[in-house]
């Protein structure tokens, strides 16, 4: 019987590489996304292996227990719907767009999570992989809030170990680096030319990486839990300490 993938932000970017790679392996999907239009796009071009297409906002609490709640047979839920937006400074920053990335980073994968969990634990099987970013354990300038989500995400990854501790249930966070996708057109809303220079001169990860790696992490033995990964591009490391010279 083939698995089943639950992989919410399906609709571009990681989530609908993971869509591609995961039906190529034989698995049966279901997606969601907030745009419709493009749901029943990936539905069309991935045909039966898509074995449900869920319009949802992981933002808003109800609709996601309504629309997950009762779902059953789960073996994966890839937890990838997620954002950045903006890279001022902090004094400087849009605080309806830290919200907004609180709300989706933090929140809706709570949500996700949490509507998930108790058919998990009921089956006492199943996998949580969980999108972080290297940058909730390396920070950089303008990366405040985005990065303060994504060490959320890695520490409740954590904390979601400790308590499953005793089931069979797995739990991974994957912390990608810089990679090209719609993120840095999302970041600078819309700019194709300021997300085109974050990459400008440097070869980054793609979607199909990430896809490859998550693929990787839920085919490990059934005792096996990876409980992180941090994946970077070659042309990408840290940098020295930065230090204020008056």
């Amino acid at each position: 019987m083939a698995k089943t993938i639950l992989i919410t932000g399906a609709t571009s970017g990681f989530g609908k590489a993971c869509a591609k790679y995961f039906a190529d392996q034989g698995w049966q999907l279901i997606l969601t996304g907030r745009r419709t239009e493009r749901l029943e796009q990936l539905q069309g071009q991935l045909g039966n292996a898509v074995r449900q297409i869920i319009t949802l906002d992981v933002r808003e609490r109800e609709q996601v227990f309504e629309k997950l709640g009762s779902l059953v047979d789960i073996d994966v839920l890839l937890n990838n719907a997620g954002l950045a937006l903006g890279l001022e400074p902090a004094w400087d920053a849009n605080i309806e767009d830290w919200e907004t990335m609180v709300d989706t980073n933090i929140k809706g994968l709570m949500y996700c999570t949490r509507a998930l969990l108790p058919q998990l634990v009921k089956q006492n099987s199943g996998h949580i992989v969980n999108i972080g970013s290297t940058a909730g354990s390396w920070p950089y300038p303008g990366g405040n809030v985005y990065g303060g989500t994504k060490a959320f995400v890695q520490q409740f990854s954590r904390n979601l170990r400790a308590d499953l501790l005793g089931s069979k249930v797995r739990v991974t966070n994957l912390a990608p680096g810089m990679a090209e996708s719609e993120f840095s057109e999302v970041r600078f809303k819309g700019d194709v030319e300021s997300a085109a220079k974050v990459y400008q001169g440097a070869e980054p990860l793609l979607p199909q990486d990430i896809a490859e790696t998550v693929y990787w992490i839920v085919t490990r033995p059934a005792h096996v839990n990876i409980n992180a990964i941090e994946v970077m591009p070659v042309d990408q490391a840290w940098g020295p300490f930065s230090i204020h010279r008056a």
